[in-house]
């Protein structure tokens, strides 16, 4: 590493600071101190985990270092900076075997690893009816360290397997870094047989130091609140400002690529970062997406970038549908939108007949509305049908 173990994250952060990317931020700097400590003990953990030639004897040991080490879950509002945050650790942790995750996307991947196995113990091709220790087994020889976005319960088979499943993750040295809206004892708020999901609870905050990232201020509100979130038309300084607002949104955080799973199906987001993700128009309404793909995104991004918006006419009215029910669900959400068009929200759908021309009227409301500073502080009218 280039930078030193112990100040990787500090050094990041202040580098984002100097720059004016961010303020910095008490309750962020407490974060950076937890995650900068995290990573210190994750080197000397591999250190001594490499030292011994003990063979399987050392196996149990090596185990057992892992163990020990305490993970962070980070939760408070949105616009603290969270997913900031734990992506600045991703980029400079030491440990290599590392995966990032929205914990929904990781939930489906334990469900298509358990259906496998059981399919796989019915061919006789694989003994023991339990799938949950080979499954734990598989996901900890891939990963050592667990990064989760959104950590967020609320199906039923997902509690009922999760304690035991983490249970042996843990046993086998993973460690978890998790950001999430709520308090971890409030996971699975009012769910079917939440006394069931309890001893998951206790077992979480056993390996994990929680941290409340209560500070005052919405960032995200903060970079938006003032900004041209409409941009229109599309000219050569169009662009220009699309990348300016994303540059300050996501802090210069290293953008990735990902796919989110919906129904069987994926969902490709050509650019994420620090809670946001970046679409051209043809990503989202030119393909057979739907309300329930919508909903997913709504569900994985605080904000939504939606670039290169054109006018429509009855000639692209199937684009025009997805464009309607895109924008209804990003505001049934509360989703902060960015979006450059061709035209201001009144010219974008030029067809005078067909339901469609109807229904744009509820969209232009909406797409005016969602660049308000009111709705860009979480205070949507609620009043357009």
């Amino acid at each position: 590493m280039d930078l030193p173990v112990s100040r990787a994250v500090a050094s990041r952060y202040d580098e984002l600071v100097a720059s004016g990317e961010i303020s910095k931020d008490p309750v962020q700097v407490e974060a950076v101190r937890c995650l900068d400590l995290l990573n210190t003990k994750l080197a000397e953990t591999r250190l001594a985990s490499k030292k011994s030639s003990l063979g399987w004897l050392f196996a149990k040991k090596k185990a057992e270092l892992w163990a020990a080490v305490q993970g962070l879950y980070m939760w408070g509002g949105v616009g603290r900076g969270k997913t900031m945050l734990m992506d600045l650790f991703f980029e400079v942790t030491v440990i290599r075997r590392k995966r990032r995750a929205h914990f929904h996307e990781f939930m489906l991947d334990v469900h298509e690893r358990i259906h496998a196995h059981r399919q796989a113990h019915k061919r006789g091709e694989v003994k023991g009816d339990d799938p949950i220790p080979p499954v734990a087994e598989q996901l900890a020889r891939e990963t050592r360290l667990l990064c989760f976005d959104e950590f967020a319960v609320t199906d039923i088979a997902d509690a009922m397997i999760l304690g035991r499943l983490f249970t042996q993750l843990f046993e086998k040295g993973v460690i978890v870094v998790a950001t999430s809206n709520v308090d971890p004892n409030q996971l699975y708020k009012d769910g079917l047989n939440r006394q069931l999901f309890l001893p998951f609870i206790h077992l979480l905050t056993s390996k994990v130091r929680v941290l409340h990232l209560d500070s005052p201020t919405d960032y995200r509100l903060e970079k938006l609140a003032g900004a041209p979130v409409y941009i229109s038309p599309l000219d050569l300084s169009a662009k220009d400002k699309t990348d300016e607002l994303w540059r300050k949104l996501t802090h210069g955080v290293q953008p990735r690529s990902e796919e989110l799973e919906n129904r069987g199906r994926m969902i490709p987001v050509p650019v994420a970062a620090a809670g946001a993700a970046r679409f051209d128009f043809s990503d989202l309404c030119a393909k057979p997406l739907g309300a329930s793909d919508y909903l997913r995104l709504a569900h994985a991004f605080g904000t939504l970038f939606i670039e290169n918006v054109p006018v429509m006419d009855k000639a692209r009215r199937n684009e025009a549908k997805r464009f309607i029910t895109l924008i209804d669900t990003l505001y049934d959400n509360g989703i902060k939108v960015v979006i450059s068009a061709e035209a201001e929200p009144q010219g974008l759908y030029v067809a005078k007949d067909g339901t469609e021309a109807f229904e744009f009227d509820r969209t232009v409301s909406r797409l005016i509305e969602m660049r308000s500073e009111a709705y860009l502080a979480g205070e949507k009218e609620d009043v357009h049908a």
